[in-house]
């Protein structure tokens, strides 16, 4: 937090966040699969989830159902996670965390096809281009230590760019 209670990005400089996230999200996603229903997709997303993205250390998470299934499935995880109440919840999408896991844990719910079903497809998007992740580590680097909102706005442009030279063009998170 800085001196007037902004929230700061600060980048982890552990190489061990990755490991960590990823023995949190197996267990995690045992826990999530035995409750969600059914046509649940759950993936580790973030940069925790991209060989040498940088991260702030956490875990991200992206539960992916069909719109019919999204009201159960929002219910289950409201009943088990914190909802983050910083992020936007729309009928396709709503964010929850879990900020004393250690890693803390952030878990994005989404309708498959929803506006903001984003996060696998960026997710690949870096896995299949060092360059992007080389890219997004600068963006990363020039806002370290600075406010959080500066920071998730320059990431949403960048989302939106990637995305749409993907062709996905999709609104930001």
């Amino acid at each position: 937090m800085s001196e007037d209670g902004a929230e700061l990005l600060r980048l982890d400089p552990s190489e061990l966040s990755g490991v960590a996230a990823e023995r949190l999200f197996r267990a995690l996603w045992r826990r999530l699969a035995a409750v969600l229903p059914a046509d649940a997709v759950i993936e580790h997303v973030g940069a925790t989830s991209v060989s040498g993205c940088l991260t702030k250390g956490d875990l991200d998470i992206c539960v992916q159902v069909s719109e019919e299934t999204f009201a159960e499935a929002d219910r289950v995880l409201v009943a088990l996670y914190e909802r983050n109440l910083g992020s936007v919840r729309t009928a396709g999408f709503s964010a929850f965390k879990h900020d004393e896991l250690r890693p803390p844990v952030g878990i994005q719910l989404v309708a498959r096809g929803a506006p903001l079903d984003v996060f696998v497809r960026f997710r690949d998007c870096l896995r299949a281009d060092p360059g992007l992740v080389d890219h997004y580590n600068a963006l990363k680097r020039s806002y370290d230590g600075a406010a959080m909102s500066d920071y998730r706005a320059a990431k949403s442009a960048f989302i939106e760019q990637v995305l749409g030279a993907a062709g996905q063009v999709r609104p930001s998170q």
